[in-house]
């Protein structure tokens, strides 16, 4: 049915339960869209129980796309740390937004994401929330920044990050000669004093604070990475 819509721009198929059978069947009609006066642009693939391995051999494809998407969301399914290298593949494409948010990233997921950007991105938005990367989420972020001039928006909530990933996200920021306009870090439960509040008023955009920090009252919350 697909093939019968050639001025698609737009796929959303999430909460589908199509799997990875599913996913590799469409990789040859995503092919075909990027040849078409109006390639596909937005593909939305939420919460599809897709694995690792089906995830990256679509990122390997859509990696290669002669007219790469603008726009790609693969959340909420757990793919783990070994689908990182693929996602390196896609940000190196034409890709401005990204949605990896709940993806089961993790500590090293984010480690090989931190080291295998190493050239100027097109990046504007991405999502990474809820992957439980703890302090290498900063640490990726702060990379980050460096290498996407036209970055606009991340949220990072629900990581595990600890206090001291501030400091390093306010560093990046000081390096970074981005557009950033906000990055969420709620859900993040985090301890901190008057002192940290004060140390990231002076990152602001058109007088609204960069940084969304988690509210005070979360200190006594019991972690949860599924709001």
């Amino acid at each position: 049915m697909l093939y019968h819509m050639p001025n698609l721009e737009c796929l959303d198929i999430s909460d589908n339960f199509i799997e990875d059978a599913g996913i590799r069947s469409l990789i040859p009609y995503f092919v075909e869209a990027s040849e078409r006066r109006n390639p596909l642009s937005k593909l939305i693939l939420e919460n599809c129980e897709f694995s690792c391995n089906g995830v990256t051999q679509l990122l390997d494809t859509l990696s290669t796309l002669r007219r790469p998407l603008k726009f790609l969301s693969v959340a909420d399914n757990n793919l783990g740390s070994q689908v990182a290298t693929a996602i390196i593949k896609i940000l190196g494409t034409s890709i401005q937004v990204l949605n990896i948010g709940g993806i089961g990233l993790g500590l090293s997921g984010f480690q090989v994401l931190q080291e295998g950007i190493t050239a100027e991105l097109k990046l504007v938005e991405i999502n990474i929330s809820k992957n439980r990367g703890g302090i290498e989420t900063a640490k990726f972020l702060s990379k980050l920044m460096s290498l996407a001039p036209e970055l606009t928006e991340v949220n990072a909530a629900y990581n595990l990050m600890p206090l001291e990933s501030l400091t390093i996200l306010c560093s990046g920021l000081k390096t970074a000669k981005g557009h950033l306009k906000r990055l969420d870090l709620t859900g993040n439960i985090w301890d901190y004093q008057p002192s940290h509040v004060s140390m990231v008023a002076e990152f602001q955009h058109n007088g609204r604070p960069i940084l969304i920090l988690p509210s005070l009252q979360t200190s006594d919350v019991p972690y949860d990475d599924d709001p």
